[in-house]
């Protein structure tokens, strides 16, 4: 069973949530799901490039009242 877990880098910025990105990676199983909030619109960007690059499933970004949610999947 997959479960979501959230990264809450809201309030730091580049690379911050992407740093909190790559330690959460770390404690969470293969197809784990990963949730990084960040109130930072560069890692709406820079997120999804570095995931796709080290080999992990970008799922989606959505915008909510400044908050970039940026979901992302474990895969390896």
């Amino acid at each position: 069973m997959t479960q979501r877990k959230i990264v809450d880098g809201r309030g730091s910025f580049c690379p911050g949530p992407l740093m909190e990105l790559i330690v959460a990676l770390k404690e969470v199983q293969v197809g784990d799901e990963l949730e990084v909030l960040s109130t930072d619109k560069g890692s709406a960007n820079d997120i999804p490039e570095w995931v796709r690059k080290v080999g992990h499933a970008y799922l989606s970004t959505t915008e909510q009242e400044g908050t970039w949610h940026i979901v992302v999947r474990k895969e390896k």
